[in-house]
């Protein structure tokens, strides 16, 4: 195909905006995928995608569209996710897109993630194609959605977006013409040296790391000798292809053309995703400067059930090659034994990771609380330690002063909501830094401790303002807190991985919350068992976990009663001393926590 008839887009939208909707039917209209085959959603091909109604992954397919001119086009259609935990999915998709459809639901108007990915396609350079969806609903207010979408920037300000309905087909057709005369043709030399750009990646069992890639120049074919420049990877590739959507196998992949390479590489870590593919024998001379890495946000604890660390690290390996935002690194816990520390963009993001492993890997997990990375100045120590593991906390008396993380969070909220969000934003230890217009929203700016929105300051902000927020956040440096290390006692023995850090005047309230919470859930012995919030070493609150039956050691026949509690205490010792080491949590507990008004 030649460049000049090769469009590469994506498509975005807010979640529940008609976008995977809209891309069954360009699908449809295409004949890329056959009337037998079609289905709802037919990219979100993950179980979890399905449970949840939400674009996780970004996906990519092909489709050839015969304009009026009479000329075929190749339509290069990048999937990208709408949820504010995967805006980092929809930053590489742009990356390797000229041009974007910026969807908007005429029920709903311009919503939270609208503004925000209309943002990064900012940022891209990107073409952007308005299409307001859905209006064939009873509740559609057309008008109201175009003078939003006009709102959002001066380059739109006298824009006519199209009109559609992807679930009925109305309009959709002058989507497929509008996508060749709004969107630019890729550029680049046929003759040059090979380079193209990595955009995601992909681990399958036999094949080994499969590349997503997005030509620039020159020309890829099967069997080349292959580079991946930012680490001097060579291979012999086995097979290119492309999607439609299922991977096809293809002689050739040319400039601006959008496919795969299977590397046959069997270690995770060689390939990075924003990396440079060219050529052994004729490598380019300039490589494109990679992707910002993403930063984790939210960090927890993973630790398999049933002693199944093998089969998890193989697991996660291959989660971290599919999922580039995903982190992790090995450590040891006293009570729950090896395991991983994980990094995360978002609680929802952690939350599909840890479905991905029970439906894709059949494994169960065990998940500590979120935290975040602290910055520990010791005493008599120059540089600050690092801690994103409340188990290596230092001790109180070592500390001499810490610091927490700060983002500047952009909160843009309907009127009507100003008062709630403002109430949150306080509740949550934030700084008003400014306030201002933007068309019939108001925008916030806020400086937050990244612990305190970390947990569910998102959901919370969606349920206040009905789904009308919009929430983007960039890290902002340290400043000093008077943060406490709170240790979980059972039975007087420590289980570190119950260990959270929390603010000092928010820790009585948050120790008497969770005692009583593991009251019910932590499993029962036979005999109670105390279980404490212990801070620098003092008990803050205690509550007692009855036991499953009354004491056998106590029966009908006549004793003293001295004798009767001098036996109970002998028992008890021995009990508690065995049960040191047969401490069995289940995800109850580490949820108690949770749960917790952090």
């Amino acid at each position: 195909m030649k460049p000049t008839n090769i469009r590469n887009f994506a498509i975005i939208a807010h979640i529940d905006h008609g976008k995977s909707t809209l891309a069954d039917q360009l699908m449809a209209l295409t004949q890329t995928v056959s009337e037998r085959d079609q289905q709802a959603q037919l990219l979100d091909d993950m179980a979890v995608e399905q449970a949840h109604g939400v674009t996780v992954k970004s996906r990519t397919v092909r489709n050839f569209y015969t304009g009026s001119d009479g000329q075929e086009y190749e339509y290069n259609l990048i999937d990208t996710p709408g949820h504010v935990d995967f805006s980092y999915e929809v930053s590489k998709s742009l990356a390797a897109s000229d041009g974007a459809i910026l969807l908007v639901d005429a029920t709903q108007g311009v919503q939270a993630q609208t503004v925000a990915n209309f943002r990064l396609a900012q940022a891209n350079h990107l073409a952007i194609l308005p299409v307001v969806n859905k209006i064939d609903s009873p509740a559609a207010d057309i008008e109201r959605t175009i003078a939003q979408i006009r709102q959002l920037s001066p380059a739109l300000a006298t824009v006519d977006p199209l009109r559609i309905s992807a679930k009925t087909g109305q309009g959709v057709p002058a989507v497929l013409a509008a996508i060749k005369d709004v969107f630019p043709a890729p550029t680049g030399s046929t003759v040059a040296p090979l380079k193209a750009l990595v955009f995601d990646s992909l681990y399958d069992s036999f094949k080994g790391v499969i590349a997503y890639v997005r030509l620039a120049a020159g020309t890829l074919t099967p069997g080349m000798d292959n580079l991946l420049m930012a680490n001097a990877t060579t291979f012999t590739n086995k097979a290119i292809g492309a999607f439609t959507p299922d991977m096809t196998p293809v002689s050739q992949l040319g400039v601006g053309e959008v496919g795969y390479v299977v590397t046959g590489l069997k270690d995770p870590q060689a390939l990075r995703v924003g990396d440079t593919l060219t050529s052994q024998a004729e490598p380019t001379a300039q490589p494109f400067p990679g992707y910002q890495p993403a930063q984790s946000l939210v960090f927890a604890g993973f630790y398999p059930k049933n002693k199944k660390i093998r089969e998890l690290t193989l697991a996660i390996e291959k989660l971290a090659l599919n999922d580039s935002s995903f982190h992790f690194q090995a450590e040891v816990s006293e009570a729950l034994g090896p395991g991983f520390r994980c990094g995360f963009l978002g609680i929802f993001h952690l939350q599909i990771i840890r479905e991905r492993l029970v439906t894709e890997y059949g494994l169960d997990v065990l998940t500590t609380a979120p935290n975040v990375t602290y910055r520990v100045h010791l005493k008599g120590v120059e540089q600050p330690k690092l801690i994103n593991n409340p188990i290596n906390f230092p001790d109180f008396n070592q500390i001499e002063m810490t610091e927490e993380p700060l983002v500047k969070a952009t909160i843009t909220t309907p009127n009507g909501s100003l008062g709630a969000v403002m109430q949150l934003a306080d509740a949550h230890k934030g700084q008003l830094v400014d306030m201002g217009n933007q068309g019939d929203l108001i925008e916030l700016q806020y400086r937050l401790p990244l612990a305190e929105i970390a947990y569910d300051f998102f959901n919370t902000l969606k349920s206040l303002t009905h789904g009308y927020a919009t929430l983007t956040t960039a890290f902002d440096g340290y400043d000093l807190a008077d943060v406490v290390k709170v240790e979980v006692h059972l039975n007087y023995a420590r289980v570190d991985a119950l260990s959270f850090i929390v603010h000092r005047a928010d820790a009585p309230d948050v120790a008497q919350q969770l005692v009583h919470k593991l009251k019910y859930v932590v499993p029962r012995k036979l005999y109670p068992m105390p279980a404490q919030a212990v801070v620098e070493g003092k008990p803050l609150a205690r509550v007692d976990i009855p036991p499953l039956r009354k004491n056998a050691a106590v029966n009908g026949e006549q004793r003293s009663v001295s004798k009767k509690q001098a036996l109970l205490r002998r028992q008890g010792v021995n009990k508690r001393q065995a049960a040191h080491s047969d401490l069995q949590l289940s995800q109850a507990v580490f949820n108690a926590i949770l749960d917790l008004s952090l």
